[in-house]
Formats: structure tokens, sequence, C-alpha cells
């Protein structure tokens, strides 16, 4: 088995988890590491050993010629990064969310579908181990079918103090968290025929929206609900729990707080510890996430050895993509959309 030559572009505050996982992942290497920042550039180039340092994407990618590139930028780059990537024929896997504009997300998958190459949203939440064990007792059908979900992710933590950037937008939670309860919602439950959305900004030190709320209706012919709020004060801080909840035709499902999932069928109730391990390089709240990103990194490296498309795949993403251009316009005109016509 070969090994498998990275470049990463963008050294920022979530970079350091990716870093990290491509290191536990064998036959991969991150051979250059990119930045317009040059302080930020030497720490991670310090902290990951890492001696080619460019702040130039075109000359690294040019000099270097590695056989993926990680794009870890923000999304108002993300179009050039990628189209320099299809020109080069390089595999890129890029960090979400996928673009700017819906006309700049198709734009780049056109750009890798023309030139032959993969292109991987960083898309990791469907990811996560709880999320994956719920994904199983659905495949498995021990509720049946279902005809109703919740996809609910509820706190008051300070991601503000991390990424500052965040209260400075004119979109916020949808963008940056709720596209990632959307796409699990389709993980779960299939393709949306329907969107509507309602949004609220509860935090005036905050430009965006911090709470969401999202009735979606799925082409399988039944409804679920998507809630994301940064304006919750709870008992106990669930950051970065996603809470899962599913009725199906013989049972239910629930994905509740501290991992626990817990399965009635028409055997009776089972409860399952379903926590994330701590990777060695992890920290609390944060290793859920980070395992995702583990494990997410992990499958785009099988995808490139096998030759098949990546399960967040640029050409998949667009469908999670359009469904949060369609919940900001269903909250800004309150109308019923349909995410296919965005």
């Amino acid at each position: 088995m070969s090994e498998l030559r990275g470049a990463l572009v963008g050294c920022g505050f979530f970079a350091r988890n990716q870093m990290h996982a491509w290191e536990d992942i064998p036959g991969v290497s991150i051979v250059a590491i990119c930045d317009r920042d040059e302080a930020r550039l030497a720490e991670m180039g310090d902290a990951f050993g890492i001696a080619q340092r460019f702040t130039d994407a075109a000359a690294m990618l040019r000099e270097v010629q590695p056989d993926f590139v990680d794009i870890a930028t923000t999304a108002p780059s993300h179009r050039a990064l990628v189209e320099l990537a299809a020109s080069l024929r390089i595999p890129a896997i890029c960090q979400k969310p996928f673009a700017p504009t819906m006309d700049d997300a198709r734009a780049m998958v056109a750009a890798c579908e023309a030139a032959g190459v993969p292109l991987m949203i960083h898309e990791n939440f469907r990811w996560q181990s709880p999320i994956q064990a719920v994904r199983r007792v659905l495949s498995a059908g021990e509720i049946g079918a279902p005809f109703f979900g919740r996809v609910s992710f509820r706190s008051a933590y300070d991601v503000y103090a991390g990424q500052p950037y965040l209260a400075e937008g004119e979109r916020f939670i949808i963008e940056d968290l709720g596209i990632h309860a959307l796409d699990i919602a389709r993980f779960l439950f299939g393709d949306v025929s329907a969107i509507t959305a309602r949004t609220q900004r509860v935090n005036p030190r905050i430009r965006g929206e911090d709470v969401a709320t999202m009735l979606l209706d799925h082409e399988a012919g039944f409804s679920s609900v998507v809630d994301c709020s940064y304006a919750t004060k709870l008992e106990t801080e669930r950051f970065p729990q996603t809470l899962v909840e599913i009725d199906g035709a013989h049972g239910t499902l629930r994905l509740d707080e501290g991992y626990r999932l817990t399965v009635t069928a028409p055997g009776g109730t089972r409860v399952e510890d379903v926590s994330p391990p701590l990777l060695p390089w992890a920290s609390r709240p944060w290793h859920n996430i980070q395992e995702s990103v583990a494990l997410i990194q992990a499958h785009w490296v099988e995808t490139l050895r096998s030759g098949v498309e990546p399960d967040t795949s640029g050409r998949d993403n667009l469908k999670t993509f359009a469904l949060v251009e369609a919940a900001y316009r269903s909250a800004a005109s309150r109308l019923t959309l349909d995410p296919s016509e965005v």
C-alpha cells in the first residue's frame, strides 16, 4: 500500500484536529502546509514537524504535487482553492460550509468532475459514533418505518471565544451548525422535498441568528424537526451533543444527553452507552467532534484507495447546502420551499 502524501491549506482553529487525525491514519503523511498568516504557519509546522511551509497555495500545490489537498479555510476561499486543485488534478477534501453560494458550490463540483478528481466535503457530524449507532438501529428495522424524527442541538456554549468571526457574519447558526444537523437529518431520514424555517437572534452582541427551527418534509413520506440554538442555558451544558428522537411503526429511538441510546422495540426496551472514545489527542467536550474528524478522514483515504465516491462527496453535499440556502430563504419569506429549486 503506497503512502498518500497530503497538503493542508489553512492553519486556523479547527485545522489542528485535522492534523492530529491525519497522523493517526496509517500510510498517510501531511508533507506541506500553507497559511497566509506566517505566525500560524510556523506554529502548526513546529507542532507537527512539517518542514515545507508556504504562504501561497498555488505555489505549494505546484511544487509539492501532493496526492490530495485538505482545504481547511473559510468558505469565501473555497471555490478558488478547489478549482486550483482541480486544474492540477489533485483530489480535494474541503471544509464546510461548502461555499458562500450555490453557484459557487455547483461550480466546484463541476470543476472536479470535469477534471476527474474526487471532491469530499468535511461534513463530519454524521460520522460521530453516536449518530452512526442511530443509523444502525434504523437500518436494522428494529423500530419499523419512521413516521417522525427530530435532530436537536441546543447549547449556550461560548463558541465565539475560539471562533470570533462567528459573531460577525450576517448568517450564523444555520450556516455554521444547522448545516450539520440538516445533514444528519438527510443521513437518517433521506432527502427532503420541502423545508419551512424560522430564525431568531437572542444574543444582542452577534449579527446573525443564534436560534433556528426547521420543519423538513422527507421524500420517504414523513416529517422531521431540526432545531438549533446557541442561546439555550440548561442545567448541564450539552455541547457538542446532538440529540435524536425517532418514532417508528414498531417502536421508538432516543439518543439523549450523555450519549444514552434508548431503543424500544417489540421485544422490549434496551439502553446503550454510545459515548465516543476519547482519542489520545482529544479533549472533552470536543472529543465527540474530534473523533468524527478522524473517522471522516479515514473514510476519505479509503475512497481514494478504492476509487469509490465519498459518502459526503461534493455532489451529495449540494443537497445539504441547498437545505441551508432554502432555510434562509424560508425564514426571510416565511414560505415553505422546495430545496431542489434553490
